[in-house]
């Protein structure tokens, strides 16, 4: 963005924030906080709206480049969509806005107005891409077609979670019924999935269904890949009294970073509180077992926690060796 027009735009922002009989004086520094805001701001608004339309174009691919013309149906509100529209002469395009309008107004309500926005505008954007936009038939092979199917539907479902929208609101219903039956969202997802499943055996017949359950495996496994990254993040908490040794250990020989809590330990005969250190560091799955054979070497006795991590952001994850 070009400097002059940010801070137009800037000053006009922290002016109008100000009373109108107040002096408007306004610091270097909350003019160069403001144009920094407004870049990031900028910035992710053009990412999120990549990353939209990159599902879009995705999800469209996997219906009418498979999934479509063999009739195969995915869970959720896309399933509901693609059975309807196997099983009747409405397109898939009216469907898809059709199903997703109770969805998106829960979303509303449930989550917040800028994510019932942002999935409004994706699925109607989906709608109008099954509509003009044409793409070949692929292939014709029923399991090739369950396959590449899900995965490019679940592709495109997960990108335009990166997003910040959904073009299957199926998620944001279970999220509403979790918090009113107690069950878990999966629970709820699958119980969906069954019905729908089980609907779709009787009038598209037991072949068709079961090859569409491999389609929602395919697609939720490569919707779990692109929302929470192929590598899998540990967080791992530790408690030894060779602290500084892992330390030097995790920083130095496994390039990664680390954080360090004041704790006091309370175990033993009489419960005597002793002051020790925790550390914490987060790794990928690979790096665990090295990690954990390296601190055997050093304490045996050392006391480890591991937590699944779904999304990590800043800090120094791995340090990346000087390139000479």
């Amino acid at each position: 963005m070009n400097p002059f027009i940010a801070q137009v735009v800037i000053q006009t922002v922290l002016k109008n924030k100000a009373k109108v009989d107040d002096p408007i004086t306004i610091s270097n520094y909350a003019l160069a906080k403001g144009y920094k805001q407004l870049r990031t701001t900028i910035k992710q608004s053009i990412k999120d709206i990549f990353l939209i339309v990159l599902g879009i174009f995705s999800a469209a691919f996997g219906f009418k480049g498979f999934l479509l013309t063999n009739h195969f149906i995915d869970g959720g509100a896309t399933g509901i969509s693609l059975l309807i529209s196997a099983i009747t002469p409405i397109p898939l395009y009216v469907l898809i806005i059709i199903i997703n309008i109770p969805f998106i107004i829960l979303g509303y309500t449930v989550i917040s107005r800028n994510f019932a926005i942002k999935t409004s505008l994706s699925i109607l954007l989906l709608a109008i891409v099954l509509l003009t936009v044409r793409f070949p038939n692929i292939t014709d092979d029923n399991l090739l077609v369950a396959v590449f199917g899900g995965f490019f539907l679940g592709a495109g479902i997960g990108f335009a979670i990166r997003g910040g929208a959904v073009i299957d609101g199926t998620e944001v219903l279970a999220i509403y019924l979790s918090r009113k039956m107690g069950a878990t969202v999966g629970d709820i997802i699958v119980f969906i999935n069954i019905i729908i499943f089980g609907v779709a055996a009787y009038f598209l017949g037991i072949e068709i269904a079961l090859y569409s359950m491999i389609t929602y495996l395919a697609a939720s496994k490569t919707l779990d890949f692109i929302v929470e990254g192929i590598e899998e993040y540990i967080g791992v908490t530790i408690i030894s009294s060779h602290q500084e040794e892992i330390r030097k250990l995790i920083v130095s020989e496994l390039n990664h970073g680390i954080t360090i809590y004041d704790g006091k330990q309370g175990h033993g005969k009489g419960g005597e509180k002793k002051q020790v250190d925790i550390l914490f560091t987060v790794i990928t799955r690979l790096e665990l077992n090295k990690l954990k054979k390296e601190i055997e070497k050093i304490d045996p006795n050392a006391f480890m926690i591991m937590n699944s991590v779904k999304d990590i952001k800043g800090g120094i994850i791995k340090k990346r060796p000087l390139q000479h």
